[in-house]
């Protein structure tokens, strides 16, 4: 039941090059530094990602982007990451761009064993009917389009099917955990990480404070721990390297 793993590079070490890899995150929040920054020192690439973003300034995602890692990736929203936005436009990135509540969705399927789902979301766009650019030539065309998803009638209502998403792996950053790998998110951390976290074959977790078994009482936690296949503890550095992404000040 202890599913506590010594460093990173050894909780990462046996996902493989072109892995299907879902991350938690929601622009810098919450997002597991420590997990992808093995992964970069490892050397892994062609990997098809499921996240929300990207990465940005330099950080997550961003960093294997920018060593050209990622081969895919499926996410709602690309922001002001421009290297993205310069590999998609370019042809050197699949995208799939979905909307972001069928995301978060897709992901919620696949983990709880859900093939697939009807939402209204879409409906009447190329999301559902297909042509949204997944690949460009290089040349301002189309290499690969999206196909058309099927619609359906309820109610006198449409609505497209989407397919829940299942990832050979799952990377995931929460603010405390346990051994067993029960995990509780911070604030806006919680938007996607569980949902990737249910998302993987093999979810890999990185904590802020680990805790004993026990010491998360039962109603707080987040995300059960069956869900979760390694932990590994950070160190107060890694913990206290946190970004942002938009800094606001007032008078």
């Amino acid at each position: 039941m202890d599913k506590v793993v010594a460093t990173a590079v050894e909780a990462t070490a046996d996902v493989p090059d072109g892995a299907s890899l879902a991350v938690g995150g929601f622009g810098l929040s919450g997002v597991p530094n420590v997990l992808i920054q093995a992964l970069h020192e490892r050397g892994v690439s062609s990997l098809s990602v499921v996240s929300n973003n990207c990465g940005a300034m330099d950080s997550g995602l961003a960093v294997l982007l920018a060593a050209g890692r990622i081969a895919r990736v499926t996410g709602s929203y690309i922001g002001a990451n421009k290297e993205f936005a310069r590999q998609y436009l370019a042809g050197e990135l699949e995208v799939e761009l979905i909307p972001q509540g069928t995301l978060a969705e897709r992901l919620r399927a696949g983990g709880t064993g859900i093939p697939a789902f009807y939402t209204p979301a879409g409906v009447g766009t190329q999301v559902a009917d297909g042509g949204l650019p997944w690949r460009y030539d290089g040349s301002g065309g189309v290499a690969l389009a999206s196909p058309p998803k099927e619609v359906r009638e309820f109610d006198g209502a449409e609505y497209v099917l989407e397919r829940g998403i299942r990832t050979d792996y799952a990377l995931v950053r929460a603010a405390r955990g346990d051994r067993h790998g029960n995990l509780v998110f911070n604030k806006s951390s919680r938007n996607f990480n569980p949902l990737a976290a249910m998302a993987g074959r093999v979810t890999i977790a990185e904590v802020e404070e680990l805790v004993e078994p026990g010491d998360i009482e039962p109603g707080a936690v987040h995300l059960p721990g069956i869900f979760v296949q390694r932990v590994v503890a950070l160190t107060p550095e890694q913990v206290a390297d946190k970004r942002i992404e938009q800094r606001t000040v007032s008078n």
